[in-house]
């Protein structure tokens, strides 16, 4: 599977759009991380623990829109996004979007 963030695949030639493929993911925090990383805003600093938590959750993210591509037929994504919402105190939803489409 072909994966841009560009509306086109250079030497590809887009022959069908098939919509839109999603995946996305709720993330929430837990006490274990939550400790850590009051500690570490005391010293300041990356809060790893949560930079983690935010990648797994993109590349599950991705994995499953990757998927639903997949059922639509698709050899690519173009145009593909990310996004994030807070869905209630302590958790996040990542998104990850974009057009599925039939290369040549």
């Amino acid at each position: 599977m072909i994966l841009t963030n560009t509306l086109t695949i250079p030497g590809k030639e887009i022959v069908e759009s098939l919509g839109i493929a999603r995946g996305s993911t709720v993330r929430a925090r837990n006490i274990g991380r939550d400790i850590f990383a009051g500690l570490k805003t005391i010293v300041g600093g990356e809060i790893s623990e949560y930079t983690k938590l935010l990648a797994d959750a993109r590349e599950e993210a991705l994995q499953r829109m990757i998927q639903d591509a997949e059922k639509l037929g698709a050899d690519a994504i173009i145009n593909l996004r990310f996004t994030t919402s807070s869905v209630m105190a302590g958790s996040a939803e990542i998104l990850a979007y974009g057009t599925a489409v039939k290369i040549k």
